[in-house]
């Protein structure tokens, strides 16, 4: 039997297709490593030339950061002049502390915030807004500081302590004492991160601050200055070796408004312990000459970063401290109204001076009894008469004759319904009603009895109290009117015109005067030598029919006072118009427009700069000094 034997020396035969496959495997895995090696070195060698040519100067700028620090110099903002160059506002210096959070370390900021006298929840969250802007931003986290806190700050500024903060010199806001001018100046804050969402601020950055309210938001750009900064070379603890740069700040420019000194204290006098509203304005040319709102706000408090307990204080303040009555309160203007409804109806041709009707304390339209505000009537009376005593009924039947939108053309174009224009952010529109826009509004038809209201400034109508001074300015200037603005700027007049007749002009100017110098309602109004006309106006809050029934009315329901009154009777130069909130009596307001036309009238006389009558405290304790 035989066997096969296997030879050992014998090499079995491979199949070719095997050597192929292990071939390219190999061959796969070299040129992977292949690929993998080429993409790491062209990787590596964009990252170089990104790094020296395409972003050269940005890393280099944030290497010469780790040796270069750069400290914010601030800019003082423009100062705020009255018309005769008398600064209203001005620019204090003190120090601020800076943040640098190149610097920080969290677990300083428990001691930062006690030593700063800072609500540490504050800081941290105002840290947590600052998260998205580049760190080499330093922060100021306290403003106006007491000596103390100077001294804090210059024992621990030190690279072994607090290597992040650092003392800034500063000017800051300096307002006048006692809520002088506040709602025309305003004040100045910290940009907001909701503004900074808003087109408006757009240019704005993270912890610039800007006019928040009045002239200083409205002209925040011209008052708003440019900030520098400081560049000095530190070594890597922080010390700083050497300065090797300044760019100096550059401040805002000064601003100078129409506002008269003078005029202005003595309307904010009048105004003392009420509520309400005083405007003054040049008739020819629209400057605002005195603007007050109270009750106010010591704008002071906003300076620097305002406190948790004043900012509450502030606004849940039920009187509204921070309401601008003079251009945002809409209130019915009562028998101030009076003038232009004779005006449209002279127009109309629907009355004329001799056009007389009967009031015996009311009249029936439209199946209800309309009341005269003198409950045994006025008997026959004139446009002259009805004026100075402000008859209720001869109104009424003027509006009546006329039609709303009669009434509403002539309110129209005299300024009602709509801004003034004045430059203040924030202006009111008051309501001047027509048929059209109860029907687009109230989807309702305009009644007969709603013109009748109307007709004695009641109803829909509401004005602001500048609306109602340029009102009353244009029909004592025959039609003519220029927007009210506060800026000294001859290039700020912008002119209207209502053709009127002025025969029928004379006609309402003299039952004006009839009410101030023929035994009317405003007597108190008068200036011996002066020409003063007015009205007065009792703007109701409730009707009569509460009155009647004797019911006991809450103090912030009483009656509003009005005035407005001009002077001198031909070629008018000032017009005044006061709102005394739940005053009750138009004629309460009188003596407020009369003290301001008196201090007007005496610095024309004597041709002085100031008045001799006024002792006011200096700048710093209370308002300003006037010699």
């Amino acid at each position: 039997m035989s066997q096969h034997l296997h030879d050992p020396t014998q090499h079995e035969k491979l199949d070719p297709a095997v050597l192929r496959d292990d071939t390219t495997f190999a061959a796969g895995r070299i040129a992977f490593f292949q690929y993998v090696i080429v993409s790491v070195f062209l990787f590596v060698l964009s990252g170089f030339w990104n790094l020296q040519v395409q972003e050269n100067e940005i890393y280099t700028e944030a290497a010469d950061r780790n040796r270069i620090k750069s400290t914010p110099m601030l800019a003082a903002r423009g100062k705020i002049l009255d018309r005769e160059g008398r600064v209203i506002v001005d620019n204090h210096s003190s120090f601020s502390v800076i943040l640098s959070r190149e610097n920080l370390k969290e677990e300083h900021l428990p001691a930062i915030a006690a030593g700063l006298n800072l609500d540490l929840e504050d800081l941290v969250a105002r840290l947590r807004r600052w998260k998205s802007v580049p760190k080499y931003r330093a922060i100021v986290i306290k403003e106006e500081m007491t000596p103390a806190e100077i001294a804090f700050v210059e024992s621990h500024n030190d690279p072994d302590t607090f290597p992040e903060l650092e003392l800034a010199h500063v000017q800051h806001r300096l307002y006048p004492k006692d809520n002088l001018l506040a709602h025309v100046i305003g004040y100045v804050g910290e940009v907001t991160e909701n503004e900074l969402d808003l087109p408006d601020f757009a240019k704005y950055n993270q912890g610039d601050v800007i006019g928040k309210a009045g002239i200083e938001r409205q002209y925040n750009d011209i008052l708003m200055g440019t900030d520098g900064e400081r560049q000095s070379v530190v070594d890597s603890k922080g010390n700083e070796r050497e300065v090797i740069g300044y760019k100096d700040a550059i401040p805002g420019r000064s601003l100078q408004l129409t506002i008269d000194l003078d005029l202005q204290i003595v309307a904010e006098m009048t105004l003392e312990g009420r509520k309400g509203a005083v405007v003054a304005l040049d008739v020819r040319t629209g400057e605002v000459l005195a603007m007050v709102s109270r009750p106010a706000y010591d704008p002071n408090k906003f300076a620097g970063r305002i406190r948790r307990k004043d900012w509450d204080e502030i606004v849940l303040n039920p009187d509204k401290p921070m309401f601008n009555r003079a251009i945002q309160s809409n209130f019915s203007p009562g028998s101030t109204f009076k003038p232009l409804v004779a005006l449209a109806g002279l127009e109309a041709g629907v009355i004329d001076d001799k056009t007389t009707f009967q009031c015996s304390g009311g009249i029936q339209f439209y199946g209800r009894y309309f009341r005269c505000h003198a409950r045994n009537g006025h008997g026959t009376v004139n446009l002259q008469r009805a004026m100075a005593q402000s008859c209720d009924v001869y109104f009424y039947n003027a509006a009546n004759l006329m039609g709303i939108d009669k009434i509403y053309e002539y309110g129209e174009q005299l300024g009602l319904g709509k801004e003034t224009g004045i430059d203040l952010p924030f202006e009111g529109k008051g309501l001047m009603p027509s048929s059209k826009w109860k029907a687009r509004t109230l989807r309702q038809k305009w009644m007969g009895g709603d013109t009748v209201n109307v007709g004695i400034g009641q109803g829909y109508v509401n004005v602001t109290p500048i609306q109602l001074a340029v009102m009353i300015g244009g029909i004592a200037n025959a039609g003519i009117w220029s927007r009210p603005h506060l800026v000294k700027d001859p290039n700020k007049r912008e002119v209207h015109k209502l053709s009127v007749d002025p025969a029928n002009v004379g006609s309402v100017v003299y039952g004006m005067y009839g009410v101030v110098n023929l035994g009317g309602t405003g007597g108190v109004a008068r200036l011996p030598g002066i020409d003063v006309c007015g009205k007065t106006g009792t703007a109701q809050l409730y009707g009569y029919d509460v009155r009647a029934r004797g019911s006991v009315v809450a103090k912030d329901l009483r009656d509003n006072a009005w005035f407005v009154g001009f002077a001198p009777r031909t070629n008018p130069e000032i017009v005044v118009a006061a709102l005394f909130e739940n005053g009750e009596h138009g004629n309460l307001a009188g003596p407020m427009v009369r003290d301001v036309m008196k201090v007007y009238f005496d610095k024309k006389a004597r041709n002085v700069q100031r008045v001799p009558t006024l002792a006011m405290a200096p700048l710093g304790q209370k308002g300003f000094a006037v010699n």
